[in-house]
């Protein structure tokens, strides 16, 4: 079968040479980097080890469970926890992840001469949060188009120009939680 065309443009049609523009997406997520935190985990048992003013103490810091969710921090009182959590968002900043991942608002406990934190790590993105950023971006720049996907929100746009924009004022708000983009397209 041969197919007969009366001009260049209805050909062009027919073989989605004018279908569109591509889309380009991106997902913006609350999340942190598992291998980085391993590191910074590493880095502060390391310098906690050489510190003269941990020695003899029982000051440590321990993975919360084997998922890695959070530390459990222990020290002789409140001022050497404060301690170890400076000694934790110092490496975070060296290694350029967020400081708003860890969760702080647990109490601190004290038994036996010991006092102990549970510092969670801050995932995932509820509804109030992903319409905080929603409406941001779509007040700000209105040519894209954005979805909430569960713990994610997708935005969509024809220009890569217009995500790279995005991805600016995302990261220049100021959220009280940590903001990071995934699955480029």
């Amino acid at each position: 079968m041969i197919l007969r065309y009366p001009d260049v443009s209805s050909m062009r049609q027919h073989l989605c040479y004018d279908k569109g523009m591509a889309n380009f997406s991106f997902d913006i997520v609350s999340d942190y980097d598992k291998a980085e935190m391993n590191n910074v985990f590493d880095q502060t048992q390391r310098e906690m080890q050489a510190r003269y003013d941990f020695k003899g103490t029982p000051a440590a810091i321990e993975w919360l469970n084997g998922e890695k969710t959070g530390f459990k921090i222990t020290g002789n009182g409140d001022w050497q926890i404060e301690a170890i959590l400076d000694i934790v968002r110092k490496k975070l900043a060296s290694r350029g992840q967020s400081q708003k991942m860890l969760d702080t608002s647990a109490e601190i406990v004290t038994s036996n001469l010991k006092s102990t934190q549970e510092v969670l790590f801050k995932q995932g993105l509820d509804q109030t949060k992903a319409k905080q950023i929603t409406a941001l971006v779509r007040d700000k720049v209105p040519k894209v188009k954005t979805q909430i996907q569960g713990d994610a929100v997708r935005v969509t746009s024809n220009s890569k120009d217009d995500l790279q924009t995005v991805v600016q004022l995302v990261r220049e708000a100021d959220y009280d939680f940590p903001v990071s983009f995934t699955n480029y397209r």
